[in-house]
């Protein structure tokens, strides 16, 4: 669930204590860069047309959809049904990290012990069926999705909040088990929906239940023409009842959004091509360096945009499951990250155009280097038993080859190195080859499975796969469709998976979905290593319970030690620029690009379609 999320506010005092302020905005540390009665955000153009259709293709792995409630475990929803349909309490600004600003809520207040926090809902408020947005509602929102019918990840996310109180008619109180700073923007950016969706005879369904029935949020669009396996049409809503609030100026301007579903990647390139859409990112290096040519190129009409940003780059990695017995030697784990060789898969594969990743927080204040210090150490010692040793050393890095090359030309390590340092990893943990198969003590084989939703992944993992056979390790790329793929991860049923977890500058609550022991035995949790480690909880609750930046620094370094010196993940690659090809004869675009825009979410929120289009040259 991405985790990325951005809240404010909260109304509470205990008895003496000094009032609380109701604020426009929250900011986790320091001021709101826009101050009360803002007229805009500086990146939206306040004049762009209303109007025009934007035609994308999903940026899900999925290859279609067939349910319309995006909160619950099983099926499959659209791309961008949240975004666009169900407004929050509070709304990010893209252009700085940590700040929400009143989207449903007029004002957000939060008590001075920090154990609640308050949203005064906005009278003009109104969902998609016309009722006001009552504090029932987001009562009603936040008991849904901590569930047991409900995505499990909103239930760690939100295990800090010990319930919500309905004030008012129009006032929200959310209980907190303790202080933390950053409950404020979790809870404020929960999607919020009516009590009335999903009732049927009057009467409530089993959430699980709410499969297609339209949703009924406060969003800027609403579900239009759909063909299901094809095609979704999200259609502005031109009574939408925020369109004249200061974070809503310049955004939704277009009259429809309309997602297109192709199984292929080389059909959804070709229909790029043919102008059957008007935008698509690429994360595909040789997609992007090769093969994006044709008359429309020529003609100016597709433009390569590459959109530099200040995100972070997250930590994309190949996920070992721990759970397995093959995977719960560190050595093992450690032996394996040893034969993937990204120097040379980046210059021979992805035309040098990527970054390998290093730990969880990369191109962010809590990124990790060097030896820990005084304030780390201190937070690690007490769970010294619980923690790999290299931990405590220089900050785990993934292995390198000098020049990309296996045979040594241009000195520095090599492949050969690293497979000889992988040998010993293997021979210290009980294995040894035996007619060219790695074998344990007790005769089984080292044999694993890399499970991927596209057949397209085994050129990526190729290069990999026979580096392992040199260490007498099977590794079977096994693809499937996506729907056995999501049922499988759901279950935590493989070996070896690959995950693009996004970055943030805020890490908090959401890390103990991802680490924390709680999720390691939760079906559908988002702990895909299966992390259940005393210290690694700790750790994740000294994060979400820091008061300043000095204290969430420490933390993060020591929760990024860990992780990386017990070699879960397999770091892989990113990149610093979104790559998007845009049809510049149907959009426009800002002229400031928000450095914190998450790639297409920028174009969707605020660019718009050039009003009469210009006709196309014959394909």
């Amino acid at each position: 669930m991405r985790h990325w999320l951005i809240s404010t506010l909260l109304l509470a005092s205990a008895a003496g204590s000094a009032p609380a302020r109701a604020d426009h905005a929250y900011a986790l540390w320091g001021k709101p860069l826009y101050p009360p009665g803002f007229a805009h955000f500086s990146y939206v153009n306040p004049q762009a047309p209303k109007g025009g259709e934007l035609r994308l293709v999903s940026n899900l792995r999925m290859s279609t959809f067939d349910k319309y409630n995006p909160f619950t475990i099983k099926g499959s929803a659209p791309a961008y049904l949240t975004e666009l349909m169900f407004d929050t309490l509070l709304t990010p600004s893209l252009d700085e990290t940590a700040t929400g600003y009143g989207l449903l809520a007029e004002d957000v207040t939060v008590a001075p012990d920090g154990l609640s926090a308050s949203f005064r809902l906005r009278p003009e408020a109104r969902f998609h069926n016309g009722k006001p947005v009552a504090a029932a509602d987001v009562k009603h929102s936040y008991e849904t999705l901590v569930g047991p019918q409900a995505l499990p990840g909103y239930k760690t996310l939100l295990f800090d909040v010990d319930g919500v109180d309905v004030v008012d008619e129009r006032t929200v109180r959310f209980r907190f088990r303790q202080p933390n700073r950053e409950l404020p923007l979790v809870v404020g950016a929960l999607p919020i929906f009516s009590r009335d969706w999903g009732l049927e005879n009057g009467k409530p369904k089993p959430f699980d239940q709410v499969v297609t029935d339209i949703p009924i949020g406060s969003g800027p669009y609403r579900i239009g023409p759909v063909r299901f396996g094809k095609d979704i049409t999200y259609v502005r809503d031109p009574g939408y009842w925020a369109k004249n609030l200061p974070v809503r100026v310049g955004a939704a301007n277009f009259d429809k959004v309309t997602v297109k579903i192709y199984r292929d990647n080389t059909a959804r390139l070709e229909a790029l091509k043919a102008g059957e859409f008007d935008l698509m990112r690429f994360f595909s290096a040789g997609d992007w360096a090769r093969r994006l040519y044709g008359k429309r190129f020529d003609s100016g009409q597709l433009v390569k945009g590459e959109f530099a940003n200040r995100l972070p780059s997250g930590f994309q990695s190949y996920v070992l499951n721990t759970r397995r017995p093959l995977l719960q030697d560190v050595r093992v784990r450690e032996a394996l990250g040893l034969a993937l060789d990204f120097e040379w898969m980046n210059r021979q594969m992805f035309y040098g155009s990527y970054q390998r990743v290093h730990g969880l927080f990369g191109n962010t204040a809590c990124e990790t280097h060097g030896m820990p210090d005084a304030q780390e150490l201190a937070l690690m010692e007490p769970w010294k038993k619980d923690i790999p040793a290299a931990a405590f050393g220089l900050m785990t890095e993934p292995p390198r080859t000098s020049d990309g090359s296996s045979d040594g030309a241009g000195g520095g390590q090599t492949l050969r190195d690293n497979l000889r340092k992988a040998q010993q990893l293997l021979r210290d943990a009980g294995w040894t080859v035996q007619g060219g198969v790695l074998r344990n003590a007790r005769g089984e084989a080292m044999e694993l499975e890399y499970l991927d939703s596209s057949e397209t992944g085994m050129r990526q993992v190729a290069p990999w796969l026979r580096n392992l056979e040199k260490l007498g390790i099977r590794l079977r790329f096994r693809p499937v469709d996506f729907a056995l793929y999501q049922q499988r991860v759901d279950k935590f049923d493989y070996d070896m998976i690959s995950i693009a977890y996004q970055g943030t500058n805020n890490p908090g609550q959401e890390f103990a979905d991802l680490f924390g022991s709680r999720s390691a035995d939760t079906e559908g949790a988002g702990n895909f290593p299966g992390v259940k480690n005393p210290a690694v909880d700790a750790i994740i609750r000294k994060m979400t319970e820091a008061k300043s930046e000095a204290e969430l620094l420490p933390a993060c370094h020591a929760l990024d030690r860990i992780i990386a010196a017990g070699h879960y993940l397999i770091p892989q690659w990113s990149a610093g620029t979104h790559r998007m090809v845009y049809d510049s004869w149907r959009l426009v675009r800002p002229a400031v690009v928000p450095p914190y825009a998450p790639g297409e979410t920028w174009a969707i929120n605020t660019w718009w379609a050039r009003l009469p289009p210009r006709t196309a040259p014959a394909p």
